[in-house]
């Protein structure tokens, strides 16, 4: 029986800033913009899930014991070398992940209106602002320390930021990370974009976390490390509400908030798709059989990577 500590840990609360928050262990988030694409489902190998467009250029793995927990990658046809390549480790919160996955399914959906290719193979923009608007628009500011070279973009608070390395590079290097997080395994976000990817996906990824929306996280999710970065706010069901009130009347404030809380509830609550009760049961069974592998292959969530994993990058 789970005793009051046990039943604090697992209750809802609302994360500040959104980016700090964390996976909350699953990729609901970033798979429902595309929910409609075919889902492949595999039993061997690292990849747990791939959703391709129905033409099977864009491809969307998920990789649920690694560090890094996504690789999306889009080409001119199904079989071709992938023009671009974007990776997120497993810190990184799905709900950014759909920033990108939103832009691909819009663009997919529009590649008729864009000479058949679609804007997702679309060269990149050479201006490095066109990457970090969404983020200099909402207050992020330009690092002065940053590496001859480079150009790094950084949030009011410090604790998240984008590095664009434009020093000269092959096709296929990274050049482009979106981070959060202090350094560490356990703590730092990361997105990873290698040099064709077109401007306005970065864009789309990094609007996402310039947003101030809190996501719902259960407690236990929270890294400790990072608790004293984030603001951390109970759902309060509507009778809780009520009698925090007591006898008063309810003012407007008091009514919107309760109305704000039992919205963001209700949409952590939606009943889940067959497609994401499917990655469960994967990320389940593979769980599972992690367990009986040596040491060396041990999930990402349960031990520090290789040093051939290691993050990228630290401030």
């Amino acid at each position: 029986m789970p005793t009051p500590d046990d039943t604090h840990l697992y209750e809802d609360v609302l994360v500040s800033p959104m980016y700090l928050a964390g996976s909350n262990g699953t990729g609901t988030a970033g798979f429902a913009p595309v929910a409609h694409w075919p889902h492949h489902y595999l039993d061997e190998g690292p990849c747990q899930l791939v959703v391709t467009s129905p033409d099977q250029r864009i491809r969307i793995g998920w990789f649920g014991d690694d560090y890094e927990l996504w690789k999306i990658t889009a080409a001119t046809d199904a079989v071709a070398t992938p023009r671009w390549t974007a990776t997120f480790n497993h810190v990184t919160p799905a709900e950014i992940v759909a920033g990108l996955t939103t832009a691909l399914a819009h663009d997919y959906a529009q590649a008729d209106a864009y000479n058949g290719q679609g804007r997702f193979l679309a060269n990149p923009s050479y201006r490095w602002t066109d990457y970090v608007r969404p983020l200099t628009d909402a207050g992020w500011t330009r690092d002065s320390g940053a590496e001859r070279g480079t150009v790094e973009i950084v949030a009011p608070d410090g604790q998240a930021g984008i590095l664009i390395d434009s020093r000269p590079s092959g096709w296929d290097d990274e050049t482009t990370t979106l981070w959060a997080g202090p350094p560490g395994w356990g703590t730092r976000a990361e997105a990873v974009f290698t040099e064709r990817t077109p401007s306005h996906l970065i864009a789309a990824t990094a609007a996402v976390m310039a947003n101030s929306a809190p996501v719902i996280r259960e407690r236990h999710q929270i890294n400790q490390r990072m608790a004293h970065l984030v603001t951390l706010t109970p759902l309060t069901p509507a009778s809780k509400t009520s009698e925090t009130l007591g006898s008063r009347a309810p003012t407007p404030l008091d009514v919107r908030r309760t109305a704000v809380t039992q919205a963001v509830h209700r949409a952590a609550r939606a009943p889940r798709t067959a497609a994401d009760l499917r990655v469960m049961a994967a990320q389940s069974r593979t769980t599972g059989a992690v367990h009986n592998r040596p040491s060396t292959f041990a999930p990402a969530a349960s031990a520090p990577p290789s040093s051939a994993s290691a993050p990228r990058r630290s401030r």
